[in-house]
């Protein structure tokens, strides 16, 4: 090989990265013993920025694309220099590639709990955390605030100064949603939106831009939990009489729809009563007097026609029953005539 084939292959004529990470930000192509030829090829990727620095000084950038690195495309660097009528000898500059790509996927948490007064429940503990995702936004203060003369720098070396600020404004964000913790859930959207605005302004300090903040979940102490879970139980007891009631009338109404199961209504019926005298014996104060006795509930036909439910002795004194007049009631195995039913008799017409 001659000194000039030497030289030649010393000489570097393509420049580009790939990046087979998916966390590297920054990576410089620099060669300590090699220069670029003038008219080398510079081959930057979507989702890639170049930027020439010479002695420390950044120069031109250069977005997605192929470009030929001359003094036509290159004019902060040929100022730099001092070429006024183009160069044909090799130089040396680093290239500097930036990832202008999302990183997404980061996580952040609180570490310790974020003490909240909720208007509910009162000072409460909370943790929180989520996801959230992050770019380069201003390549020349990244440079200068973050990667400086680096070979490489990486997502993972900053997350724990962005996951600090995350924490820091989401804790303001939540206090002053003033949400109680029990619609927290429906607000995280909301929440997250205000605590990104706030992120915003200490991370463009970095030459970032904070894309995506997102709330996961948001949780209790265990023993508050407990407390929640309690009073959910409280409540449903407190609704229990109601929903006995609506069950006792499901079965009168299930019981008018077939007749010939009326047996079977009447035994899901008496049940349902008990049940509701044994709930309203336990959640009502002592009684010095017993409750009344269950009144059987009569329906009658007038025509075709089904009217009722009405009590035997409002029954008896209406004076509409006809010996042949249809009736019913919970525990007959279906409609018959009022004339065979004795305790009726007092009010059938002559």
């Amino acid at each position: 090989m001659s000194l000039r084939e030497f030289l030649v292959g010393e000489l570097i004529d393509i420049i580009e990265w790939n990046d087979d990470t998916d966390d590297t930000m920054a990576w410089r192509f620099s060669r300590p013993k090699s220069e670029i030829k003038n008219g080398a090829q510079l081959i930057v990727r979507p989702g890639q920025m170049a930027i020439l620095v010479d002695q420390g000084k950044m120069a031109d950038v250069f977005q997605p694309g192929r470009h030929e690195l001359t003094t036509e495309n290159m004019p902060l660097l040929s100022t730099f220099r001092g070429w006024k009528y183009g160069f044909e000898s090799p130089f040396k500059a680093d290239v500097l590639f930036l990832a202008t790509k999302q990183f997404v996927g980061e996580k952040w948490g609180t570490a310790n709990p974020i003490i909240l007064n909720d208007k509910e429940l009162g000072p409460v503990r909370l943790r929180a955390y989520g996801t959230y995702a992050v770019r380069v936004a201003d390549s020349r203060r990244f440079i200068e605030e973050i990667v400086g003369a680096t070979s490489s720098f990486a997502i993972g070396q900053i997350t724990d100064q962005l996951r600090d600020i995350v924490v820091a404004k989401m804790s303001g964000a939540l206090a002053e949603s003033n949400v109680t913790v029990f619609d927290l859930s429906s607000k995280y959207e909301e929440v997250a939106a205000t605590a990104q605005a706030e992120v915003a302004d200490q991370v463009k300090q970095l030459g970032l831009e904070m894309t995506q903040l997102v709330i996961e979940n948001v949780s209790l102490p265990p023993e508050v939990e407990a407390t929640i879970d309690q009073k959910t139980r409280l409540n449903m007891l407190d609704n229990l009489d109601r929903y006995t009631k609506l069950q006792g009338a499901d079965a009168i109404r299930d019981a008018a729809r077939n007749p010939n199961g009326g047996a079977a209504a009447g035994v899901g019926l008496a049940l349902g009563a008990a049940l509701g005298q044994r709930t309203n014996f336990g959640m009502a104060q002592p009684s010095l007097e017993p409750p009344p006795l269950p009144t059987a509930m009569w329906y009658y036909a007038v025509g075709s026609e089904r009217k009722g439910p009405v009590d035997e002795q409002a029954l008896v004194q209406m004076g509409v029953l006809q010996p042949s007049t249809l009736v019913w009631k919970a525990g007959l195995s279906g409609w018959v005539p009022a004339s065979t039913i004795p305790e009726l008799a007092p009010g059938l017409k002559k």
